[in-house]
């Protein structure tokens, strides 16, 4: 039969050569580190491989339809804000003589 393995043995490393310990390092704990590790690892070639796919795409081509609804977008957005600037201006104008009139009838 095989041994038990003790979870809560650790290993100490002496960094400084003076004879003690500086810290400790348990099994579980070497685990998570390597386990971290080839986690990083698995995510940076994968992103590098869909960077590489991202770079041998072709470009996209923005056809003349699209251009021009994107342009006529964003010219009707401005004039529907230039019409909402409009109002407030005549509602401000408003305020502004009520206000003339409440301080002329003081």
């Amino acid at each position: 039969m095989g041994k038990k393995i003790d979870e809560n043995i650790s290993m100490g490393i002496d960094v400084d050569n003076d004879g003690k310990p500086d810290f400790h390092l348990s099994i579980k704990t070497i685990g998570a580190i390597v386990f971290g590790i080839i986690s990083l690892a698995g995510v940076w070639f994968t992103l590098q491989a869909d960077i590489q796919e991202a770079k041998e795409l072709p470009a996209p081509v923005i056809e003349r339809m699209e251009f021009d609804m994107k342009d006529e977008l964003i010219r009707n957005t401005i004039m529907d804000t230039q019409e909402d600037v409009q109002e407030i201006k005549e509602t401000l104008e408003k305020m502004d003589e009520r206000l003339y009139d409440l301080q002329k009838n003081r």
